[in-house]
This record gives C-alpha cells, sequence and structure tokens, in this order.
C-alpha cells in the first residue's frame, strides 16, 4: 500500500529528488504557526498548533497545489458509495510505477498479439476434446496491464459498491440521532472522503493486481467483457520465469485456462449472476464495526486524514454470524471451487498428452490460487471477503470422477441448473456424489407426460356440463347448444 494517503504527495511522474523535507522528523523546527513558515503557517518550519501547518507546511509550493487539488477532488465528490474516477486515476499510477518485481508496463506489440491469438486459438481446438461446450470466445486480445485495469473496472464495481455502500451508511449512523440533523454537511463531507477513502484504497489493489493477473477470470470472476479471451503478455512471461518451462508451454497452458473459462461462463447463462449474486447477499451480511469508526470518527483530525485509511486497511468488516451469512459464503465458497475445479480437470485433460511440464505448471497454478497474492489479500480486508476456491483439490477430482463415471456430456450437462451441482457436502464424499442413482430422466419425462394427458381428459370428456336454468330441459342432446333457448326447450320436451 502505498504510504501516502489519499494520493497527498508526490504525483508519480515527478522526479524523486523533489521529495527534499517531506520525510523530516515532525518535530524539527516546531515554531509555532507565526514564525518563519509565514503567516499561514506554510513554509519549511511550520507547525504549531496550526492544521493547516500540520498538513502542508512540509510541502513545497508545487507539492502544496497538488495536494489542495487532489483534497478538492475527494470532498467535492457527490456519486455513489466509491470514488471511481480516484479508484482509475490510481490503480493507473500504481500500473506506472511497475510491479514489486521492478517490471513495467508496456504497450503489447505485434508479435506478442500474434502469439497470443494463437495460443488462445490453438487451446480452443485442444477443449473441443475435452468438453461438450463449445467454444465461448468470441474474441481475443493480448492486454497490456493498463489495459486489464480499464476492462476490469467495471467488474470490480459490481463487487465492491454493495460493502463500501454500507460503509457510508455507518459513517451517518455513527452520530446520535438528535446530532444527525446539525451534521448534515459533516456527514456529506465524511461520505464523500469515505467515497475517497475506498477510492484510493480500491484503485491501489487494483494496481497491484495488475501486476499479477495473467488473463480476464484469474479470481474465477469474469472480470473482462463476455466472450473476450485475453491474456497479458507481460505477466505470462513473469509467471513462467522461475519454472524452468519453455515459454510457448507456459503461453498455451494459461491459454487453455482463460479459453475454459469462457466456456464456462459462456454457456452457462445463470453462471455469472449466480457468482456476483453470492457476492452481493455476502455483502449483505457483513457488519461494519461501529465501535472503531466511532472511535475514529471521534477522534479525527484534519491534519491526519490517514486515521481513516489506517482504519481500513486494519479491517472494519465482519460477518454476521446467522444461517443466512454462513449460508452466503458457503454458496460462494463452493461455487468459486466448482468453476475453478471445473476449469483445472478439463485443462489438465487437454494438456497433459502435449504439454510435457502440464503437471508442473499445474501445481503452480493450484498453489497460486490457494495461497492469493498481496492484492487478493487487500481485497480480503477491503471487502471482508476471500476470492479463493478453499476447495480446488477436492472440486477437481469430483469433476474428473464425473467425467470417468458420466462421460463428458454427463459431467457438463450438471450445469443446466444451480440446482444440480454438487454441494459443499458433495465435496466431502465426492464418491457418493458420482455413483449416486441416477433419476432415469426419461421415464421422468413419461410420467410427466402421462399425467399431463390424464388432467387433461377430464376436461376434455367429463367437464361437467352448466347446470341447467330451472324449468328447462336437462340438456341431453349436446347438439342443440347452437339452437338458441326456448326451441332447444321444446325439442327436449318432445
Amino acid at each position: 500500500m502505498s504510504d501516502t494517503p489519499f494520493g497527498f504527495g508526490l504525483p508519480p511522474e515527478e522526479p524523486e529528488n523533489g521529495d527534499e523535507g517531506k520525510k523530516k522528523d515532525p518535530t524539527e523546527g516546531g515554531q509555532s504557526a507565526g514564525g518563519p513558515g509565514g503567516p499561514f503557517g506554510f513554509g519549511p518550519g511550520a507547525g504549531g498548533d496550526n492544521p493547516f501547518a500540520a498538513m502542508f507546511g512540509s510541502m513545497n509550493p508545487n507539492d502544496l497545489g497538488a495536494a489542495f487539488q487532489q483534497l478538492g477532488q475527494m470532498l467535492s465528490y457527490e456519486g455513489g458509495p466509491v470514488n471511481w474516477d480516484m479508484a482509475k486515476q490510481i490503480a493507473r499510477q500504481t500500473v506506472s510505477q511497475g510491479a514489486p518485481d521492478g517490471s513495467k508496463d508496456a504497450s503489447v506489440g505485434p508479435s506478442e498479439r500474434t502469439a497470443v491469438d494463437e495460443a488462445l486459438r490453438l487451446a480452443d481446438l485442444w477443449l473441443d476434446g475435452v468438453t461438450s461446450m463449445p467454444s465461448g470466445s468470441v474474441s481475443t486480445v493480448a492486454w497490456s496491464r493498463a489495459e486489464w485495469v480499464e476492462a476490469s473496472l467495471p467488474a470490480w464495481q459490481q463487487l465492491v459498491d454493495p460493502v463500501a455502500e454500507r460503509v457510508g451508511l455507518a459513517m451517518g449512523d455513527v452520530l446520535p440521532e438528535e446530532m444527525q440533523a446539525m451534521a448534515g454537511p459533516l456527514i456529506g463531507m465524511m461520505r464523500s472522503m469515505g467515497g475517497a477513502m475506498f477510492g484510493q484504497q480500491i484503485g491501489q489493489a487494483v494496481g497491484v493486481l495488475a501486476g499479477e493477473v495473467v488473463g480476464s477470470t484469474d479470481i474465477g470472476l469474469p472480470l473482462g467483457p463476455a466472450g473476450k479471451a485475453a491474456l497479458l503478455p507481460l505477466n505470462v512471461e513473469r509467471f513462467g520465469k522461475d519454472l524452468s518451462v519453455p515459454q510457448d508451454e507456459v503461453r498455451l497452458y494459461l491459454a487453455l485456462r482463460e479459453a475454459a473459462h469462457q466456456r464456462l461462463f459462456a454457456h452457462v447463462p445463470w453462471l455469472r449472476s449466480h457468482l456476483f449474486g453470492a457476492v452481493e447477499a455476502y455483502a449483505r451480511g457483513i457488519k461494519v464495526d461501529t465501535s472503531k469508526l466511532e472511535d475514529v470518527v471521534g477522534q479525527f483530525d484534519p491534519s491526519q486524514p490517514e486515521q481513516l485509511q489506517d482504519a481500513l486497511q486494519q479491517g472494519m468488516f465482519q460477518p454476521e454470524d446467522t444461517p443466512e451469512q454462513k449460508a452466503s459464503l458457503a454458496r460462494l465458497e463452493t461455487a468459486l471451487a466448482l468453476v475453478e475445479g471445473w476449469v483445472d480437470a478439463v485443462v489438465h485433460e487437454a494438456a497433459k498428452s502435449r504439454l510435457t511440464s502440464s503437471d508442473a505448471l499445474r501445481e503452480t497454478m493450484r498453489r497460486r490460487r490457494a495461497s492469493g497474492g498481496p492484492a487478493e489479500q487487500t481485497f480480503a480486508t477491503l471487502i471482508g471477503l476471500q476470492l479463493r476456491p478453499r476447495r480446488l483439490r477436492d472440486a477437481s477430482r469430483l469433476w474428473a470422477s464425473l467425467t470417468d463415471a458420466r462421460g463428458l456430456e454427463g459431467r457438463d450437462a450438471l450445469w443446466a441448473h444451480p440446482d444440480m451441482l454438487p454441494t459443499a457436502h458433495d465435496l466431502d464424499d465426492p464418491d457418493g456424489f458420482v455413483h449416486h442413482e441416477q433419476a432415469d430422466f426419461s421415464e421422468l419425462d413419461k410420467m410427466l407426460g402421462e399425467a399431463a394427458r390424464g388432467s387433461r381428459k377430464p376436461a376434455a370428456e367429463d367437464e361437467p356440463k352448466p347446470k341447467p336454468v330451472e324449468g328447462e330441459g336437462d340438456g341431453k342432446d349436446d347438439g342443440d347448444d347452437d339452437g338458441g333457448t326456448s326451441e332447444g326447450k321444446d325439442g327436449h320436451d318432445q
């Protein structure tokens, strides 16, 4: 995480030697606000009791202008629970600073685009023989890290907004009810700062994650546009750097995973909403630690806006210990495990006879998904949720066993409806799920058909006739229905 809260400080493109004086001991030069720092306390010797001097006194004029600009952006924000414009700006800045390993983002060249396109197309051909689902990729693309940020932000917005909204409401609720009416501007300012706080933190996390991901589906959720299979050449190269595996094999293996995810999300139309709905359901059950928030608000010092940021970094979210919340969490974890397990099993089947290093690549990816990187851990702090399939290996074994027992079509048919998928209990006992007696759907269709015909028969033949009006005939001759009233009656009387 950045040590410049809310983006205060030197923009990343400025030279580092322009930062002189910013890291000096704040106890040095402790003159009062009326000292040599100037009438408003601005200047290298500013300090004392002037909060503005404490905030800005150590900055040179250029830095001060940038800080005021950022502060203005924070307080003027009137959008949703997260300032996504700030998130995008911070993410792009984080990407431009480079990854922790020192690698810098760069535009994707024509040769890299060609290599990615060929790998993804070949991966789709290999997958044709190991799954009944057809290709889900309408197009292929090679992204830089910055392009991944742009493409994935709408999905992050859908994930993070429900939690951020709860925090925004909690910021107003921490004040006593009798004070809320009088503190309207303050509450508005706090919510604006909360939106900026979330925007900065999410932006940094997305920017760091951009240095780690290799495609659009790394976390088990579709983060890119539908039907667009994507790889990040720079990160693909980093993934295989220390594996002693040919780069072509690394690219092909990761292309297989990306293409398999695309097939699943394209041909299981309910899956995306099911996963994002599970995240939203989980978010609704999260409670904000209002005691911590009350402490932060009660002790808020304008000279230390990083207090809000620090409180968020330490985590203010706790899941409700209710049956509903536990069910939401189990539903999400199981769904993520089933998605990643299916992809793992299908990709292994496609790669094992074609890529000599497929086992090593598989184990590397499994460990990576199980442990998560620093960015995923950041999201766990920010939204109280770990987007990791804890039971990936169990799910992969279950899908492989289903392939042996029921074939490709029988295995993939389980994705027809969420109620047909294995549950968390089935992951505990995969053999029981695989080998339990399957319903004979053809016989069931026959039974339903007979029942439907049986229910229609009384309506056609035995439907009660309208009760005759008093004085009329009993209507034995159905052919007189069209013959009027009194004439029909006379005919019956005869």
